[in-house]
């Protein structure tokens, strides 16, 4: 998996490649627990080019939407392979995190 983070004035907007498995979430969770920022606590999580996620990914995704929600930030995940957004449906994660079809509208939501 490589990362791509954009700082912007409204959210960080991290572009992991690949697949987000045990081998690479760690990496990943500290990459993201790293950028909250007191000031913007919002992160986007574009997932356009992840083809996989595993269930250590969605703790990855669980655990930093609840730490940015106690610093009255927030997680906005966008642009879901069918794939990932299927996993994310059957673990019953799509009610409890925030979706969006592209990124415009993550940033906006």
């Amino acid at each position: 998996m490589s990362l791509g983070i954009e700082k912007l004035e409204m959210a960080s907007v991290f572009s992991p490649q690949g697949r987000i498995d045990g081998a690479n979430a760690g990496a990943l969770e500290a990459a993201l627990l790293a950028a909250i920022d007191p000031v913007v606590p919002r992160i986007v999580l574009d997932l356009a080019q992840v083809e996989y996620i595993s269930s250590a990914g969605l703790r990855v995704v669980v655990l930093v939407g609840k730490r940015l929600k106690q610093r009255g930030g927030k997680l906005v995940l966008c642009n879901l392979q069918a794939l990932v957004l299927e996993v994310f449906e059957i673990s019953g994660l799509v009610g409890l995190v925030a979706i969006t079809g592209n990124r415009s509208a993550a940033l906006a939501a």
